[in-house]
C-alpha cells in the first residue's frame, strides 16, 4: 500500500480535467503547482524513478522542482514514507533528475530545429535578429567572450528598437549544441518564434530553476519573460 494522502492515482487521475494544478510537495510540505515540481514513482523493479513527463503510470509523490528540496526530500525519507516502506531510492537520483532535464531541454531544441527555427553561423544570427523575429539567444559554454559580447550589443541595439525581447541561453557546451542540432562546430544560434522554440524555452527554464531554485525570469513589457539561462545558472543578464 501507499500512502494516499501523499501520492496520486497515477496516469488515469492526471488525464483527468487535464491535471490537478497543484501538489503537495513531500519535501516542504507546501501546495505548489505542478508546473514547479517534479513526479517520482516506483518503477516495476520497486526503484523509485523521475516521471519527467508526467505520464508514467502507478501513483505518483510529488516534490518542488529544485536539487534543494529533493535532497530535502531524501535526506527526510519521504519517499519511504509515502510509499509506506516500499521502493528503494538512488543515492545518484539528484544526478539522474539534472541529466533528464538536460536531456529533455536538448531533445526540445532538436525539436525546434527540425521545425526550421534554428539559426546557425554568427553571420546569420545576426542578420535574424536585425529583422526582430528572434526569441532565443542560443550560446556554447565555452564560446569566446567577445563574440558573445558583440551578439548582446547588437540584441540591446534591436530590442530598444521595439524588437521582441530575447532570451539568452548558454547552458549547453558546443559538443552538445552539434549533437542536438546534427551540425559541426556550433557556437552561437538564434530561435525564431514559434511554439517549438516556447516548449525550449520552458524546459531552459525547468533546468535553471532544478539547479538554483529560481527560473531566472522576469517580465517585461506586455508581460513577455526575458531570461538569461546560463551554464552557471544564475538570472537575467544586465551586462
Amino acid at each position: 500500500m501507499v500512502d494516499e494522502d501523499e501520492t496520486d492515482e497515477g496516469l488515469r487521475s492526471l488525464a483527468a480535467a487535464r491535471a490537478p494544478l497543484s501538489r503537495l510537495c513531500l519535501a516542504t510540505r507546501r501546495v505548489t503547482p505542478v508546473a514547479d515540481m517534479l513526479r517520482f514513482v516506483m518503477g516495476p523493479d520497486g526503484a523509485i524513478v523521475p516521471d519527467i513527463t508526467r505520464r508514467l503510470p502507478g501513483r505518483g509523490a510529488w516534490i518542488s522542482a529544485t536539487r534543494a528540496d529533493l535532497e530535502t526530500a531524501l535526506k527526510r525519507k519521504v519517499f519511504g514514507r509515502a510509499f509506506k516502506g516500499k521502493g528503494t531510492t538512488s543515492p545518484d537520483l539528484a544526478d539522474l533528475v539534472d541529466t533528464l532535464l538536460e536531456k529533455d531541454a536538448r531533445s526540445a531544441l532538436s525539436l525546434a530545429n527540425k521545425a526550421g527555427k534554428v539559426v546557425t553561423g554568427t553571420t546569420k544570427v545576426e542578420a535574424a535578429l536585425a529583422s526582430g523575429d528572434v526569441r532565443v539567444l542560443l550560446h556554447a559554454q565555452d564560446a569566446r567572450p567577445d563574440g558573445v559580447r558583440k551578439l548582446k550589443a547588437l540584441t540591446r541595439q534591436v530590442e530598444n528598437a521595439g524588437a521582441r525581447q530575447v532570451s539568452s541561453v548558454d547552458c549547453f557546451t558546443g559538443i552538445e549544441l552539434d549533437l542536438a542540432l546534427g551540425r559541426s562546430n556550433v557556437v552561437h544560434a538564434a530561435l525564431l518564434a514559434h511554439p517549438t522554440t516556447e516548449g525550449f524555452l520552458e524546459r531552459c527554464h525547468k533546468l535553471l530553476r532544478w539547479r538554483t531554485g529560481t527560473s531566472g525570469t522576469e517580465e517585461h513589457g506586455q508581460g513577455e519573460g526575458h531570461a538569461h539561462v546560463t551554464g552557471r545558472m544564475q538570472g537575467t543578464d544586465t551586462e
